[in-house]
């Protein structure tokens, strides 16, 4: 009986030795390298998350020879709230760059963010795909009809005839207030980068012109004649 008291010391002894011994969960066996685990920010969403009832607005696919690239925009009104990458090319290079491009979009509120260094291509593409959404959704701003406008009881909706061109059909439609033109709203347009650009500008004319009376936008001169075409054809529709 007094032989099995050293025996259990020792046991216990030898318990504790494992338990001292035994290496952490995630721990790095000795002489291997240690791998770093990847930087959330590479996935290429913005810190800042989008609300709720902000608007998202995807932009094009911008083809690259290191692959697509396409961002989605998250909106507050005219703020940007948030990017993220839907697409990009899957390269350390992009994955460094995409964070700061995030960044340097969510300070500068536009698409006028600078080139990152080694990682030119994909840069150019990021920006020429964040500009054609910041445009989409100055267009959709601007194309909205006013409130008061769609609340009065005086107001009157008048469709334009859809107009075919090479590009695609445009077609637009007004509200009245009386005589007055208080919105203007395109129904169909062509998807091109410059009609997206183009379609704003007509629209602040025609409401500062009121009449189909406005000037061509440089670089999309057929989708300025389909829109003075279908505008027309609702101001004579209404009779103005």
């Amino acid at each position: 009986m007094k032989r099995a008291i050293p025996v259990v010391a020792l046991s216990i002894a030898g318990l504790i030795s494992v338990w001292r011994y035994e290496p952490s969960v995630g721990g790095t066996a000795a002489g291997a390298e240690s791998v770093p685990a990847p930087s959330a920010s590479a996935a290429g969403s913005s810190g800042s998350s989008g609300s709720s009832s902000g608007t998202v607005v995807k932009g094009p696919t911008v083809t690259t020879e290191k692959g697509p690239v396409q961002v989605e925009v998250t909106f507050e009104g005219d703020k940007i709230t948030a990017v993220k990458l839907l697409q990009q090319p899957d390269h350390p290079q992009t994955a460094a760059a995409v964070p700061k491009l995030v960044a340097e979009t969510l300070t500068a509120q536009s698409a006028d963010v600078d080139t990152v260094s080694g990682a030119t291509i994909t840069s150019e593409a990021y920006k020429k795909s964040l500009q054609a959404a910041i445009d989409e959704n100055e267009e959709s701003a601007s194309a909205s009809p006013s409130v008061s406008a769609s609340s009065s009881s005086a107001s009157q909706v008048v469709t334009g005839s859809t107009v075919a061109t090479e590009k695609g059909p445009v077609q637009v439609q007004v509200t009245f207030e009386g005589d007055e033109i208080t919105a203007v709203k395109l129904l169909q347009q062509p998807n091109h980068p410059q009609t997206a650009a183009a379609v704003p500008k007509l629209v602040a004319e025609t409401l500062t012109a009121q009449s189909a009376d406005v000037d061509t936008v440089s670089g999309a001169t057929i989708t300025s004649d389909g829109y003075r075409e279908s505008l027309q054809a609702a101001l004579d529709a209404k009779g103005a």
